[in-house]
């Protein structure tokens, strides 16, 4: 944890937008827990409660993201001769099963605790000021998720850039702002339909509809997140990218095969291809030396290019 803490101050001059996102998103969560936990003391409201370990959860999250970060950089060794860049999957894992578990599960349960054994909610103008604050604090988080989404995106839709998108931190960060948002929203309807009728059943209510969509969103993350860990290519749009500049090269004929391979922020590529014909053997080390060449300058995220002089026909 010393050393969570530790990359936490060393990053804070980072200009990674991955980084600024997860700092926007623990700096708003762990003021909004301290103010969450003292309401829910204060007011005995399951649904804040609820709020409560939610954002503590999403606090824990960020410094798994962050211990994440801080591992992929470690360099490559004889046992990982590809570095430690996709570890970062890994801990996004971590993230959703936490949200899942700690934020989703726990949330229904404090719910149906509460349903089945209904307490009085007291100081309810307490609990909806303090969710009023942690709406503008969550919603600053998520500006800043997606001001860096818009950088990255292209112009894409959002859920498309959900789908697409092969940074699992900022990913994570997007959905853990939406759910947080959405589950205040809902948390402020149940305590103030309990202040209105008096019936503290809302409140539960409340706190089973934060803890379901806490589990839903965190599933939408694991699908995800698994897609990663099992080996996705490049997004579709840099794969088509690599594949034209390739084509226009002089030194080659035509692309026979393409292989991407997302490795954290770095990237694979496997490449055979038809040559243009060259003089000599070296003359041909020296074309696809330069097409290689060409690849990491135009994407310096690509670590490894491999590239295989093939005829037409023969894929293999």
């Amino acid at each position: 944890m010393v050393r969570v803490f530790s990359y936490l101050f060393d990053s804070m001059s980072s200009t990674d937008g991955s980084t600024r996102a997860i700092f926007y998103a623990l700096g708003a969560n762990g003021g909004i827990a301290v103010a969450k936990f003292s309401a829910a003391l204060y007011t005995g409201s399951g649904a804040m409660l609820a709020e409560a370990i939610h954002s503590l959860a999403d606090c824990s999250n960020q410094l798994f993201l962050l211990r994440g970060m801080k591992e992929s950089h470690r360099p490559p060794d004889e046992s990982h001769p590809m570095g430690y860049g996709r570890v970062v999957y890994f801990w996004a894992m971590m993230v959703a099963l936490l949200l899942f578990f700690v934020g989703g599960a726990f949330s229904v349960m404090e719910g149906i605790k509460h349903f089945n054994n209904p307490g009085p909610v007291s100081n309810v103008g307490v609990a909806l000021v303090v969710l009023g604050i942690s709406v503008v604090l969550e919603a600053f988080s998520l500006r800043g998720a997606l001001k860096e989404i818009r950088k990255l995106s292209g112009g894409k839709p959002f859920f498309r850039w959900f789908r697409e998108t092969r940074q699992s931190e900022l990913m994570v960060i997007a959905g853990e702002d939406i759910a947080a948002l959405a589950g205040l929203a809902i948390a402020f309807l149940a305590v103030l339909a309990t202040a209105i009728t008096g019936n503290p059943i809302w409140d539960a209510c409340g706190s089973i509809a934060v803890g379901v969509l806490l589990m839903i969103v965190a599933t939408f993350i694991v699908h995800e997140v698994k897609a990663m860990i099992t080996g996705e290519s490049a997004a579709p749009e840099t794969r088509s990218a690599i594949k034209a500049h390739i084509e226009a090269r002089e030194e080659v004929e035509m692309v026979i095969n393409l292989i991407t391979l997302q490795w954290g922020e770095q990237l694979m590529i496997a490449v055979q291809a038809k040559m243009s014909p060259q003089p000599t053997d070296t003359a041909l080390v020296d074309a696809i030396n330069a097409v290689e060449d060409s690849l990491q300058i135009r994407w310096p995220q690509a670590r490894w290019c491999f590239f295989e002089p093939d005829f037409e026909g023969r894929t293999e």
